[in-house]
């Protein structure tokens, strides 16, 4: 269940490297413990997305697929590792 203060992305139909890179983007905008649901439909985004949660040093709490949809909540760490 989404939280009021997530932020909400729908990257529907982009194709790799899309999803990740806006994923990226979206997420070192965020403040320290907010979250970003990220919905997509690229098939890719299942290894790309959980390797730039990883990278990047937050923390993935949701991966869940329904049909062609896949969706992801990532909730930001208080120290980035790129900061």
């Amino acid at each position: 269940m989404d939280e009021p203060d997530d932020v909400v992305l729908d990257l529907s139909g982009l194709k790799c490297p899309l999803p990740v890179l806006r994923t990226r983007k979206a997420l070192r905008r965020l403040a320290a413990g907010q979250s970003l649901v990220v919905t997509c439909t690229d098939p890719l985004a299942l290894i790309d997305i959980p390797n730039l949660v990883r990278e990047e040093g937050a923390r993935l709490d949701l991966a869940e697929r329904h049909g062609d949809r896949l969706r992801f909540r990532i909730a930001r760490s208080a120290m980035p590792p790129h900061s």
